[in-house]
């Protein structure tokens, strides 16, 4: 099985998957461009491949995440306005990294800091 993603305006409008008979080459070898082409002629539009592990376009992706044709990547939307993207990844980074003490924690935007949920 693969999956695809709708590209409309740089943003993924739709994940679905795709069989392998539907992605394969005549000798059985899974082609992104015959998944694309399977995936344009029943709903149209412009369909790129994702995976869940990530080794296509760096992350799976989600409806309403973008996609950086620069980068070839998908993008989760911004968390917080101060995280940065990390560009080997393209995933978001807060400031100050979260505490790895065991405990849960949750980014406070107005303090800039990680917050302990109780």
């Amino acid at each position: 099985m693969a999956h695809f993603a709708k590209i409309e305006n740089g943003i993924v409008t739709q994940v679905i998957v795709v069989g392998n008979e539907d992605t394969a080459s005549a000798d059985g070898t899974e082609k992104e461009y015959i998944g694309a082409a399977f995936c344009e002629r029943l709903f149209g539009g412009d369909w790129k491949q994702t995976s869940y592990n990530g080794r296509i376009r760096k992350n799976y992706a989600g409806v309403g995440f973008a996609y950086d044709e620069g980068r070839n990547a998908f993008i989760a939307p911004k968390p917080y306005a101060s995280w940065t993207l990390v560009e080997a990844t393209c995933q978001w980074t807060a400031p100050v990294a979260m505490p790895t003490d065991g405990k849960m924690y949750s980014w406070d935007e107005d303090t800039l800091s990680w917050v302990e949920v109780t």
